[in-house]
């Protein structure tokens, strides 16, 4: 998804929610690792050229802040849910949908090795 994204614009800058908002939004198992390491992961990968870490639920602000010409989101998400479309279209930017992998999300992975712990 970041390599899709990274195609879509001349920077890429990844938005990624603090350890106490993935603890509201995914529960109190959450997150797997904390927010300094998972930044640091994002940021070493050659699609990504800055992490911006936020505390809020959704990244409404930092979206409002530095207004992206194109704004991608997994495509398990409808365009009329993804968080601040409405500002990206109020100046003429672009909300893109991006294909995801199958199997790669957090989620997945965490099942995985629950299940294979059970055996």
């Amino acid at each position: 998804m970041l390599a899709r994204s990274r195609a879509a614009c001349d920077r890429l800058v990844v938005g990624l929610n603090s350890d106490a908002s993935v603890k509201r939004l995914k529960g109190e198992a959450r997150p797997i690792q904390n927010e300094d390491a998972r930044a640091t992961v994002m940021a070493s990968l050659a699609s990504v050229d800055l992490v911006v870490v936020f505390g809020e639920d959704t990244p409404i602000e930092l979206i409002r802040a530095i207004k992206p010409d194109v704004l991608t989101k997994g495509a398990d998400y409808a365009r009329d849910e993804v968080v601040g479309a409405e500002i990206i279209d109020s100046y003429g930017g672009e909300v893109r949908l991006i294909d995801l992998e199958e199997g790669h999300s957090t989620t997945a992975t965490v099942a995985r090795i629950s299940e294979s712990e059970k055996s």
